[in-house]
């Protein structure tokens, strides 16, 4: 499975990019929604993106939209993690994130989730 973190927390990135490796899933990472763009722009075959949503340039909310937006990646599952107040950005959202949860959590939850949203994509 290829996935694409997205986190600016380098401490998490790291945490979340060896548990996905340990499953030998491809992983490609980015420190906030811009960034996570710009690599989507040279190679949109991803199976899930996981995006924290309180970044610095790029929130998980608009690049979710951006996301959803183009013909090349709005079949691509999205799943948002936030410290904060989870109600309040599935209120914000004019798009549904696939997966929206709260952090701190599990990482390993984390990734039983990506995993069952890109196995049901696939199918």
């Amino acid at each position: 499975m290829r996935v694409l973190l997205v986190d600016d927390d380098l401490m998490h990135l790291l945490i979340l990019k060896r548990i996905f490796e340990t499953s030998q899933d491809i992983v490609v990472t980015a420190q906030n929604g811009k960034e996570a763009l710009e690599i989507l722009s040279e190679n949109s075959d991803f199976h899930v993106i996981l995006t924290d949503i309180q970044m610095p340039e790029m929130d998980g909310v608009e690049l979710l939209a951006k996301v959803k937006e183009n013909g090349r990646t709005n079949k691509i599952p999205v799943v948002g993690f936030t410290s904060g107040d989870v109600g309040y950005y599935r209120k914000i959202s004019s798009i549904p994130f696939d997966s929206l949860v709260p952090k701190p959590l599990n990482f390993s939850d984390l990734h039983h989730i990506a995993k069952e949203k890109a196995l049901h994509d696939l199918n």
